[in-house]
């Protein structure tokens, strides 16, 4: 087993690469090692992602891409997502794939891969629950609870992801993860802690904390959420300086959470709301449990209670039966309430979901268009609230060395805490000090643009 050597090519959300550091520390507890490069590897696995058509598409092309330096010795391995969701159909059209898992399959993957001989075959089909019927191999089923599991994390790592809650119990009409991932389920509130402790002693300086739902965390296990109690709990642990909350629904953002969120100094005053519409109309369509109403009132009540808050979202335009007014009212609501930072995606007709069958889709072209003209919008605002920085001086977190200016000083990219790695704005700025990736430092902003900062360390 010592000789097998493994690549992972992750691919989709902080979820996947989650879940492969922990495959990856799987295979390294049995004996084989990890390789950079695709052709030394015994072992290819791709961890594909299903949750939209361009994702699912990426994941193909990149399950050929590994099938074509596969050789005779190697085996192929397709995992996560779109594994998950469409086995079937991806075994029939794919017989260069050796084995398919899912979402729920981790626990099995490293014994499958080190038997000697054949792949023992793949999933015929598979409930949305992830147990399985008509097959020829064990497979794993969405657990009740989700533990703590070993992880590999990069040496060098700095900021990571502390996943704290699996699946999904909410019901919105054109999303296929409770399918996927399976029901709500937490990690239990000592194995969190016992987690970010170990991430903190590898050198993790940055919490993001995720789950699909990360306001309804301990809901399954102790009768009542108990986000709140675990922050406080996760503020404890030397060694993290950042806390950053990821997809908080605004139903389950409480006072207790806003007063958490205010008085812990390590908690980034930051926080993800995925409200993808503000028409009652298009919401209650897309069976989500906020209204217009309650979504205002929550971020109005958020940045009075933690001055200075930066709010993200997400918009999703285009949906089935989306008039033009509907999109007008989310336009005029993006222009006023002037949220930090925004993204916006096209509605995807996924196979599986309500709105699937749902009537009044529209075509491409006016969703791209609806999409594009709430992202100009957005740009407006972005560069309204960049602007106000300029002179304010900021605790800034290194993410990489950029070079040099003309004048011979270091150029460096990082971010503020209002600002997530790899979706948000980025702080360039000039110093005359070497600095390493994971260091923070003070920058007073000179520039602002749309989505970027221009400073200089003081």
């Amino acid at each position: 087993m010592s000789s097998k050597t493994f690549y992972i090519d992750t691919l989709g959300c902080q979820k996947n690469e989650y879940d492969s550091q922990i495959l990856g520390a799987d295979l390294m507890k049995a004996g084989c090692r990890a390789v950079m490069n695709p052709e030394e590897a015994d072992i290819l696995i791709v961890n594909t992602c299903g949750f939209i058509d361009a994702a699912k598409m990426e994941s193909i092309e990149h399950i050929f891409d590994m099938a074509r330096i596969k050789g005779e010795n190697k085996k192929l391995v397709v995992t996560g997502c779109l594994s998950q969701r469409f086995h079937k159909e991806l075994s029939d059209e794919m017989p260069e794939v050796d084995l398919f898992f899912g979402v729920n399959d981790y626990d099995d993957i490293a014994a499958e891969l080190l038997e000697d001989g054949p792949a023992s075959g793949k999933v015929e089909e598979t409930a949305t629950d992830g147990a399985t019927e008509n097959r020829d191999k064990v497979r794993g089923s969405a657990e009740k609870v989700l533990h703590y599991k070993d992880r590999i994390i990069p040496k060098g790592t700095y900021s990571s992801v502390l996943k704290i809650a699996e699946g999904c119990n909410n019901t919105c009409s054109f999303c296929a993860i409770p399918a996927i991932r399976g029901p709500f389920r937490s990690k239990p509130m000592e194995e969190c802690i016992r987690e970010a402790e170990q991430m903190a002693a590898d050198g993790v300086e940055e919490l993001v904390i995720i789950a699909q739902d990360t306001s309804q965390y301990g809901i399954d296990l102790y009768g009542e959420v108990r986000l709140p109690q675990l922050l406080r709990e996760l503020c404890k642990i030397d060694g993290i300086r950042w806390i950053r909350l990821m997809y908080v629904y605004d139903e389950g953002i409480t006072d207790e959470l806003m007063d958490v969120i205010a008085s812990e100094p390590k908690i980034c005053k930051y926080i993800d709301i995925p409200i993808q519409h503000i028409s009652d109309h298009v919401l209650t369509m897309m069976r989500r449990r906020s209204d217009k109403a309650s979504i205002i009132r929550t971020i109005n009540k958020l940045r009075e209670k933690v001055p200075g808050i930066h709010i993200r979202t997400t918009l999703l335009v285009g949906f089935p039966g989306e008039t033009p007014e509907d999109h007008q009212e989310l336009l005029e609501f993006v222009k006023e309430a002037k949220i930090d930072r925004l993204g916006v995606f096209s509605f995807s007709d996924e196979e599986g979901t309500l709105a699937h069958s749902m009537p009044g889709k529209l075509e491409q072209e006016e969703k791209d268009a609806r999409r594009d003209e709430i992202m100009e919008a957005q740009q407006e605002v972005s560069l309204e609230l960049n602007q106000k920085k300029v002179g304010m001086t900021y605790e800034v977190l290194i993410d990489e060395a950029a070079g040099q200016t003309d004048d011979g000083d270091l150029l460096y990219i990082g971010r503020t805490q209002y600002d997530g790695p790899e979706i948000d704005d980025e702080v360039e700025f000039c110093s005359s000090r070497e600095h390493q990736p994971g260091e923070f430092v003070r920058v007073v902003i000179d520039e602002a643009g749309e989505y970027d900062l221009l400073g200089r360390e003081i």
